[in-house]
């Protein structure tokens, strides 16, 4: 392993470092030992996986729209829909409400993560962590003496007795008859049974000595032993199966034993199976701490009512416990079960507990294990499969941030509306993300965890770019694994259709490798070259697309857009496409609809948002379009530079000239557009402030800064004509001078007559410089003064 080698997980720029990357805190994957380009090559393209492991036929959802093919939003909706947009002063809130359509893309449908292979690393290691990678920091958990953790009196309270097979309650006092912790369900005649039937000091296994009970769960009591074989190591024994049947015992034990082949450092290995008298314990890793269950009802009780957890802190959370689950799908196992109860937090490491639910993708047969208000809605009829893991992460974000009253209710397959919620409200990336994890239909959920986590660590850095304070700087630039970086930055207008950011290409299109190959210039050349390839896949048609806006085909984007379409109903990046085109044709509401379908399947992505901001600029939204500019400032430095320009613009119009200068600001020195940003702020000082002191400001600003000259002529025509307004007949400011002339209105006369020359001599068009001659002489200080 070597320091330099680039970490693998998506959109993460760090690197591996003692087998864990620096950043996001991943582990190293086996065999990582050259560098690499910091970011995860795009999965390969693959059809979703349905319930019990079989092949989903994906279909549109109703959620999509019609127009030029399936799932494409019809060319103008969602124009009359906008909610009204409040005051985004500060930049930093993102309420932004468009209806947004259902798309996904086989691009990303791969059930598998590259980053999580096996690893060599024992799972017994809990991981040095740095939850938030990079971005934010969670309060670390203590690691409690195990011992403190045995109940002194272990015992089920009556309202939690019910019977497990047909979930009626049951052991329950009544008419002064006490209540019975054995017996036999009233409903179904199932036998009961709540007494522990291990206890301290009795040895299973030959090996485990008892210690105490540690918790009650679906399978019996949970205890804590020692191993007497092992040093003493503290382990946790789990009920397999409550039966007194020796067969039925050994049977589930042959069938949970691959459970002891998963070796990943966030889950807690799994180390034996035994039996004891009848009965059938897992023996697993002890892993002290608090549950993120804990966590919550640790934050309760101080605060004396529901306190959710911050969002930021919440994302951290997920985003560390995701490669996890990765790792479990690239081995063909389901989860199944995913809640807030089965995290442990001991420190500053995570791990994923609890492995009775999980089974094999294939498995048909075994008992599936699911809890209300976060198993997926088609489980039930169709079994569990990857779509429906991540669904059960999306409800379990949900519980840490929500004051989640009827998850199991009203909510139990949905979420609040928008506008009860304010976490919604306030952070529309994170909603979007949650929304598309937990979509009624499997289809439309993310594709895999590595595209989910993608994007969870997009929204994390939103997240976290809107909670700071206003005077803090934008956050540092990251690698997207989907786009390329913005590389132009307008002041004057909004960004052009080929000036908004690339997608990148997916290396492992079967053409991507012909494609690198096709280096002709003109766009019609292009087109015949591409005529030409060896097979029509998804990067071959988008790039036909794009080549033909630049040739000004539309029929050509069309055909395009709709053959992608047609295979894969899902494709964002044919809707991304296609905006490319509406923006292009001058259609900037239908290019609006387009962009915001896109935005609500990749939330974490900021490219879509920008795209949509310059739609929405253009379609008369000045709302959405500053707070979609406001995110895309803060959040990423490759997307400051335009989208303060953006800002600039919006702000100017609606008079807010301060919050104009502060949007100008973000441009810092290292950018290349720094002199256009400084510029652009000295022209709206000189159009806006009539007072000498700002307009001397104004030059002074850009006297180190390298501008254009005639750029610089112009701006010393703007800020000496105010300053002329200003300074009014006879009047003087003593002490201030603009850019070393006297501010008195005969050194601004003669200062501003030496301006139109100096402009006109740099001016090419010759009615042009007449006039800027005339002007100069319109002003010029005549003997009579």
């Amino acid at each position: 392993m070597t320091s330099a080698t680039a970490c693998r997980e998506p959109g993460c720029t760090g690197t591996y470092e003692d087998g864990w990357c620096d950043v996001c805190g991943s582990p190293a994957p086996a065999g990582a030992t050259s560098t690499t380009t910091g970011t995860t090559t795009p999965p390969s393209t693959a059809t979703a996986t349905g319930a019990a492991g079989s092949t989903a036929a994906r279909t549109p959802s109703a959620m999509l729209g019609t127009g030029i093919a399936p799932g494409v939003p019809t060319p103008g909706a969602g124009g009359g829909d906008l909610e009204p947009a409040g005051s985004t002063r500060t930049g930093r809130t993102s309420s932004t409400r468009l209806p947004t359509a259902a798309l996904g893309s086989a691009r990303t449908q791969a059930t598998g993560s590259r980053a999580t292979r096996r690893l060599g690393t024992s799972s017994t290691r809990l991981r040095r962590a740095r939850l938030g990678a990079g971005l934010t920091s969670v309060p670390p958990a203590p690691v409690e003496d195990p011992l403190q953790a045995v109940m002194t009196d272990p015992q089920v309270p009556e309202r939690k007795r019910f019977c497990a097979a047909c979930g009626e309650p049951v052991g329950r006092g009544r008419d002064g008859v006490p209540a019975r912790t054995q017996g036999f369900c009233p409903s179904c005649g199932a036998r009961f049974d709540f007494d522990p039937r291990l206890t301290p000091g009795t040895l299973v296994g030959g090996q485990y000595e008892v210690a105490g009970c540690l918790a009650h769960g679906g399978m019996g009591w949970i205890y804590l032993a020692r191993d007497r074989n092992v040093s003493g190591r503290w382990v946790v024994l789990k009920g397999l199966l409550n039966s007194g049947d020796p067969d039925a015992v050994a049977a589930a034990i042959s069938e949970r034993q691959f459970l002891a082949r998963v070796e990943h450092p966030l889950i807690v290995e799994i180390y034996n199976f035994v039996q004891h008298e009848g009965d059938g314990y897992t023996v697993m890793e002890f892993v002290g701490g608090r549950s993120l269950r804990e966590l919550l009802v640790d934050r309760r009780e101080a605060a004396g009512h529901v306190d959710p957890l911050p969002v930021d802190q919440a994302l951290a959370f997920v985003l560390e416990v995701l490669p996890a689950f990765a790792y479990l799908h690239d081995v063909g196992l389901l989860y199944c079960d995913f809640k807030p109860d089965n995290v442990i937090q001991a420190g500053d490491a995570l791990k994923l507990i609890d492995l009775g639910g999980v089974r094999r993708v294939d498995d048909d047969h075994s008992a599936i294990y699911g809890t209300v208000g976060y198993q997926a809605p088609e489980v039930p009829a169709d079994g569990p499969s990857v779509a429906s893991d991540v669904y059960t992460i999306g409800r379990t974000l949900a519980t840490l941030v929500l004051d989640f009253r009827g998850n199991t209710t009203t909510y139990v397959a949905a979420l609040p509306p928008v506008d009860e919620t304010p976490v919604f409200a306030r952070y529309d990336s994170f909603y979007r993300l949650l929304a598309k994890a937990c979509a009624p239909d499997p289809s439309d959920r993310f594709g895999s965890v590595d595209e989910m986590r993608a994007q969870v660590l997009g929204v994390l850095r939103e997240v976290v770019a809107a909670d700071r304070g206003a005077g803090d700087p934008p956050l540092t630039s990251a690698a997207s694994v989907l786009f390329e970086p913005p590389v132009t930055d307008q002041v004057e207008r909004p960004l052009a259709w080929d000036e908004l950011p690339a997608l990148k290409v997916d290396p492992d299109d079967p053409a991507a490798g012909w494609l690198s190959g096709v280096n002709v210039t003109d766009p019609e050349q292009r087109l015949v070259a591409l005529a030409d390839a060896p097979d029509e896949t998804v990067e071959v048609r988008l790039l036909r697309a794009t080549t033909a806006i630049e040739a000004g085909r539309p029929e050509v984007v069309t055909s395009a857009v709709e053959a992608i379409l047609a295979e894969d109903p899902w494709e964002w990046r044919a809707v991304w496409t296609q905006g490319l085109a509406q923006l292009a044709a001058g259609d900037a509401v239908a290019a609006r609809a387009s962009f915001n379908a896109v935005y609500g399947q990749v939330p974490g992505e900021l490219a879509p948002k920008l795209a949509l901001a310059v739609a929405c600029e253009l379609s008369n939204e000045p709302g959405i379009a500053e707070q979609l500019y406001a995110t895309c400032a803060y959040a990423d430095a490759n997307y400051t530079a335009p989208a303060a320009f953006g800002l600039a613009r919006l702000r100017m119009a609606s008079l807010h000239v301060d919050d104009a200068l502060a949007a100008l600001d973000l441009v810092t020195p290292t950018r290349s557009s720094y002199p256009e940003a400084r510029l652009m702020r000295a022209r709206v000082l000189a159009r806006s402030r009539h007072d000498l002191t700002s307009l001397a400001a104004a030059l002074d600003s850009v006297r180190t800064v390298s501008l254009d000259p005639a750029d610089r002529a112009g701006l010393r025509v703007d800020v000496l004509t105010s300053a002329l307004d200003a300074v009014g007949t006879g009047t003087a400011a003593p002490g201030v001078t603009l850019d070393g002339t006297p501010a008195t209105r005969v050194g601004i006369t003669d200062a501003l007559e030496a301006a139109y020359r100096e402009q006109a001599a740099l001016t090419e068009d010759r009615a042009t410089r007449v006039a800027l001659v005339d002007r100069a002489n319109e002003v010029r200080r005549w003997s009579a003064w």
